[in-house]
């Protein structure tokens, strides 16, 4: 049994169409309803829409991702229980489509960070790129945070210095829309928003979001357990703190506490190759090994990391995670499954004809395509490999026997 190979589309107004999809050889996608505002009910119909746009076109809806969160759960605010019901209710509408495994995540305030949209690579290639001296730039002269500067290495704080003088006020701007692009709103976001979110996550601490989540899965479980579906929460991108906010998706630790804190079925993990990659800290393959029996879905894509632990997100099977490796469990993990574990190809360079085009960063075609070429061919070569050598075991049995 292969796993689902899955593709992640944004719906309707998406630059890469359905049609695409298919002629990258994906069967299943992966979406979600955008235009619902976070906090609301997803409703019956409109996700009936979808699903029958998404089968119209020949593939299968196999994931969710994602039902967002609400702030009022992640900071368990006094009007939580509202937004604990609605995504209750999301979830028994979801069931009630046959759309079982839901990804979502915890992390506070940003959803993602980077600092370069289109790091331009050697063969003329864009990527995405984390860069610890922008982060700082950001961090200590634009949000002006009190005592950021004590977050970061020395040698990164004087470089960020020295690169803020050498900035442009147009410089500047890029990176602060950059970098707010990971906030989760419907709209813009401001700087004192921002800092005014960050305030409230330093007095909830890094132990009261643990126990905010655990609050959030509880009050979920028994409506998951009842229509069948599966939470997997994403890894904290990038896993480390940033900006003072606290983690507690970034490490085999911590999704070993979140599986332990709420020990039930349906809290599972999205295991992102990507996002757990990027910190030094993290063995992919061994974090795999340790939470396997709770992966239901998995994002594969490979990062490159410098002596300062910055890093940008490289070919799919080049670079600093051991793709083949994580394929060879993963491909194990599937076996032993009744129901194949969906996986998609996570982001991609932008690269030929995707140069010219605008495309959700990431998230461009040509990219993605290649790289699930490249993953397709890897687990294929794996299982058969898996498969022979388990009908060489066989023939050894059978022969030793007689």
């Amino acid at each position: 049994m292969s796993l689902i190979q899955s593709w992640r589309w944004y719906g309707p107004n998406d630059p890469v169409t359905l049609q695409d999809v298919r002629q990258a050889g994906a069967t299943g996608i992966v979406s979600a309803l955008h235009h619902i505002p976070h906090g609301q009910v997803w409703p019956l119909e409109e996700i009936q829409e979808r699903k029958r746009i998404i089968e119209a076109a020949g593939l299968e809806w196999v994931v969710v991702e994602s039902v967002p969160v609400h702030e009022a759960i992640k900071t368990r605010r006094t009007d939580c229980a509202l937004y604990l019901e609605n995504y209750r209710q999301t979830l028994r509408n979801l069931a009630a489509c046959g759309i079982t495994t839901v990804c979502y995540n915890f992390m506070p305030v940003l959803d993602w960070t980077r600092t370069n949209l289109a790091y331009e690579l050697e063969n003329g290639a864009k990527a995405l790129h984390f860069d610890w001296v922008d982060l700082a730039v950001f961090d200590m002269f634009i949000l002006q945070r009190a005592e950021a500067d004590k977050d970061y290495a020395e040698e990164v704080v004087q470089q960020a210095r020295e690169k803020y003088r050498n900035f442009s006020e147009e410089d500047l701007q890029k990176l602060s829309d950059i970098i707010l692009m990971g906030v989760p709103t419907e709209g813009s976001v401001t700087i004192p928003e921002l800092l005014q979110s960050i305030d409230i996550y330093k007095n909830i601490g890094h132990t009261g979001l643990r126990e905010n989540l655990a609050y959030f899965l509880e009050s979920i479980m028994d409506v998951c357990e009842e229509t069948g579906i599966n939470m997997t929460i994403h890894p904290d991108d990038p896993p480390f703190a940033i900006l003072g906010l606290p983690r507690i998706a970034t490490s085999k630790e911590d999704l070993l506490d979140i599986l332990h804190r709420v020990d039930r079925p349906a809290n599972g993990i999205c295991f992102c190759t990507g996002s757990l990659g990027a910190g030094s800290h993290n063995n992919p393959v061994d974090i795999l090994k340790a939470v396997g029996h709770r992966v239901y879905f998995a994002h594969l894509r490979n990062v490159l990391k410098d002596e300062t632990g910055s890093f940008y997100e490289s070919d799919h099977l080049a670079g600093d995670v051991d793709m083949f490796g994580v394929m060879q469990e993963l491909v194990r993990i599937n076996e032993e499954r009744e129901l194949p574990i969906p996986f998609r190809p996570d982001h991609g360079h932008q690269m030929l004809d995707d140069l010219h085009k605008v495309t959700n960063p990431g998230y461009s075609a040509i990219g993605r395509l290649r790289g699930l070429a490249e993953l397709r061919g890897l687990e294929m070569g794996i299982a058969r490999s898996m498969n022979q050598t388990d009908l060489h075991e066989q023939r050894h049995d059978t022969s030793s026997r007689h």
